[in-house]
């Protein structure tokens, strides 16, 4: 037990989410309990992660929650192991969850340069409805920036998956965005990343678009069922500088939606609820979320890329060395900081008269 590498998790507590600040002690070695002096209050060693009350043992859940994310059908952990299907629901939805807060943290928060980033979304099969999984990627270091499962496939959604990319950014100056013919992704790309235009006068200011923004469209021409013509165009943005920046991202070729579709290939193969034609079918929308965050997070910190050797995350700068499970299920997430109470009207009369007694 490290008290130094622990922080309070107590929410009303002043020193919450501060690690080093000499405040924790360790308050039962038998019980894995750690004390905070500030609140007086104690936590688990397991307070933050998916092991929280946990009634088996840890390295059982670990085991299982590999499993899921590479692809092994429910049905047979639970006849391997001799559990109950409730409690690897159960298992998978609080890994997910951990996951998604995760994300939120460390992928979500302003530090990743876009460059040019690739959407598509996938159609999923639930038991007696059909949803959509919305996913967007950054090319360069091949990061996961985030999805969203919604049951249409509509502006809502795509307004959604567009925010999420924009609280990864650390600049929208200068982005390439290609998507494909879906008409949702051009309005919701122009609207969400949006910037205001300052002059100095009162009032709320108006929004422009950047003059470093381009978007790429990948259309696709059918005919029964089958890809006749494929057109490349530029409907934001200079020509030239569109090529310049996806060579730049990704070394060589046109605009394409490429990388995207090869990470929708990839959560096909491990999540078997995506797959054609299977059995393992999900029954609710949130669990088909709770895994979508489970393999994304999984996929930026835990799994090396073929092409980069690297885990996408480490190309991201986000981590320093390839996470094992077990990292990815102990990383505690800080909660946020206490909001500074700010009084509201005017200041009481003692406070005016002590301005006034020391204004020259």
């Amino acid at each position: 037990m490290d008290p130094q590498s622990q922080f309070c998790p107590n929410l009303t507590c002043t020193a919450r989410g501060k690690k080093g600040q000499g405040n924790i002690i360790i308050h039962s070695k038998k019980e894995q309990r750690y004390r905070c002096k500030e609140c007086e209050g104690t936590f688990s060693a397991t307070k933050g992660t998916p092991f929280y009350r946990l009634h088996k043992p840890v390295e059982l859940m670990k085991l299982v929650i590999t499993l899921l994310i590479h692809g092994c059908p429910p049905k047979a952990i639970e006849v391997a192991f001799g559990l109950d299907e409730r409690t690897v629901a159960c298992w998978q939805d609080k890994a997910g969850s951990h996951a998604q807060k995760l994300h939120e943290h460390l992928v979500q928060s302003q530090k990743v340069e876009l460059g040019q980033v690739q959407a598509d979304e996938l159609r999923a099969k639930l038991c007696g409805v059909v949803v959509w999984m919305a996913m967007a990627l950054c090319v360069g270091s091949r990061l996961w920036l985030g999805g969203v499962v919604s049951p249409h496939r509509d502006n809502t959604m795509i307004k959604s998956l567009l925010s999420q990319v924009k609280a990864c950014a650390c600049s929208i100056e200068v982005v390439l965005f290609c998507v494909d013919g879906f008409k949702s992704y051009i309005s919701g790309i122009l609207k969400v990343f949006r910037i205001p235009l300052r002059n100095g006068r009162r009032g709320r200011p108006r929004l422009i678009v950047p003059g470093g923004l381009m978007i790429g469209q990948v259309k696709k021409t059918r005919i029964k069922r089958r890809v006749k013509e494929v057109a490349y165009r530029v409907v934001v943005g200079n020509e030239a500088i569109v090529r310049w920046m996806v060579v730049f991202t990704q070394g060589d070729g046109q605009i394409n939606t490429a990388y995207i579709e090869r990470l929708n290939a990839t959560f096909r193969s491990v999540l078997a609820p995506l797959v054609r034609r299977t059995r393992a079918i999900l029954h609710h929308e949130h669990r088909l979320e709770s895994a979508m965050y489970l393999v994304g997070c999984a996929y930026n910190f835990c799994w090396v890329h073929g092409s980069l050797k690297v885990t996408p995350a480490m190309a991201a700068g986000l981590a320093d060395h390839p996470w094992s499970m077990e990292e990815l299920l102990c990383y505690k997430v800080p909660p946020p900081d206490m909001p500074v109470a700010r009084r509201r009207g005017r200041p009481p009369k003692r406070m005016q008269q002590k301005v006034m007694t020391v204004t020259p």
